[in-house]
């Protein structure tokens, strides 16, 4: 093994991994998706979820820390957890650029439910264009990311749901999955923020690849 070999770490094998991937989606874009979900207006008071519909106002701009790319969110303990997710997934899967991530949006055409709960501000997608609504299984994230993803829905207590666990499969998709005022979302919230304060705690320092978290992320996949 060559000196260069020997000194990729686990993160840059990864990316590598994960650019192969987007480099043979975009090859094989006319196939690699199903056929077009039908889209429909969401018509709703609230996202699928629970939560309330919102206007502009009510979200904010925020920056994914240690990526160059920023989205708009909910303001609170909604914010806080989908950015710790976008922070797992940049630390650990592949360096998130300008316009990775979707997060609220006023627009209400959806091509399956759990997409409206954009119009809520409590879900992203990340990549949306690498791993699309309804892509054909084998064309998205490849086995290592997706351990890297369980980890993170098993660090996240339930709290967050993956779109590649949904029908139909959208992998680009992390929604927060109980209603307004779950305790659990509120102790999650307070935990992240209290890791961000500890240095070599938190999004960056976990290795998801440990036997035991393994073990209690295998039941996300």
């Amino acid at each position: 093994m060559s000196d260069t070999a020997r000194i990729l770490t686990r993160r840059q094998t990864l990316g590598l991994t994960a650019g192969l991937t987007a480099g043979a989606l975009l090859a094989t874009a006319p196939t690699a998706a199903a056929a077009a979900p039908q889209r429909s207006v969401w018509r709703h008071r609230r996202s699928q979820n629970g939560w309330p519909v919102i206007d502009g106002d009510r979200a904010a701009l925020f920056r994914v820390e240690g990526a160059n790319a920023a989205v708009p969110l909910l303001k609170g303990d909604v914010a806080t957890v989908l950015l710790h997710v976008a922070r797992r997934f940049s630390y650990e899967i592949d360096m998130l650029r300008p316009g990775d991530v979707q997060g609220h949006t006023g627009h209400r055409t959806v091509g399956a439910g759990f997409e409206s709960n954009h119009l809520s501000g409590t879900a992203i997608a990340i990549r949306p264009l690498f791993y699309p609504l309804g892509a054909q299984r084998g064309t998205g994230l490849s086995d290592l990311e997706k351990i890297v993803v369980a980890d993170i829905l098993a660090d996240c207590q339930g709290v967050i749901a993956w779109g590649g666990n949904a029908k139909p499969v959208k992998e680009s998709h992390f929604q927060i999955d109980v209603r307004p005022g779950d305790p659990g979302l509120a102790r999650l919230a307070r935990r992240i923020r209290g890791e961000d304060t500890v240095p070599g705690s938190g999004a960056g320092s976990i290795d998801p690849f440990l036997p035991d978290r393994r073990k209690k992320a295998a039941a996300y996949l």
